[in-house]
């Protein structure tokens, strides 16, 4: 195995994200085999015993990591015209009241969306400004759970109940097999290991299935569970992706 870029070993033994990597690195909090390094497009090899300063641990503990019950309507990346991001959501006074967590900054630093989830469905958003967050659940080799119930209507027999389940193609690429099943009559639930863009709404057409609605309530080992829509909540500890 060829040696790699420093910020590039960082984010792949989950230490932290790649941008993160950078910014730890030119503060000088990274050694690599006992020696200090201060340029993030170092080289190393494999199998080099890399440290990270004290300071990293402390750093990464004040990022904070939020859960919100997205409602229809907002985006969850960049504000669009007409639309307003998600993140909008995210102020002290609409906090759970039900969550006991820590003090929570009027202007957190660095809060981004981890994932998409299109401005027609509702449900569990995470954004995070914690990098390793962030690369579990959105780098190319993620393979978390996330979980969707979807409201449909039109016919579906078995063979393409079978097709959502696998067989599917999307931009002329296999999408990854999923677990799909009927929960009543009209709604099904999803669970898949990957986020294509509108992913279950192209699927769906794909088997003359119309979406009438969509809730992701799961993403791994976080459940969306009763937090009120439109209101957010604090990761706590223990929880994990």
């Amino acid at each position: 195995m060829e040696n790699q870029r420093l910020s590039k070993t960082l984010s792949q033994r989950g230490l932290c994200s790649r941008r993160e990597a950078d910014d730890f690195i030119a503060r000088g909090w990274v050694r690599v085999d006992g020696e200090v390094v201060t340029t993030p497009y170092t080289r190393v090899a494999p199998e080099a015993r890399i440290d990270l300063d004290p300071r990293v641990a402390q750093h990464q503990s004040q990022a904070f990591t939020v859960l919100l019950n997205k409602p229809v309507g907002y985006v969850s990346g960049q504000p669009e015209k007409g639309y307003r991001s998600a993140a909008t959501l995210i102020r002290a006074g609409n906090r759970d009241p039900a969550d006991r967590g820590p003090a929570f900054p009027d202007r957190p630093r660095g809060l981004a969306p981890a994932g998409r989830l299109d401005i027609d469905s509702q449900g569990l958003l995470v954004l995070t400004a914690d990098g390793r967050v962030a690369r579990r659940l959105i780098a190319p080799d993620s393979e978390v759970e996330k979980e969707y119930l979807v409201r449909v209507a039109g016919r579906l027999d078995e063979a393409g109940l079978a097709l959502l389940c696998h067989g599917l193609e999307l931009d002329g690429r296999q999408l990854k097999p999923a677990q799909v099943e009927w929960l009543n009559r009209d709604q099904l639930r999803f669970i898949l290991r990957e986020g294509r863009k509108r992913q279950i709404r192209r699927m769906c057409e794909l088997v003359n299935l119309e979406v009438r609605g969509l809730k992701r309530v799961r993403i791994g080992g976080v459940r969306l569970g009763s937090l009120p829509e439109g209101k957010w909540r604090l990761l706590r500890p223990g929880e994990a992706f």
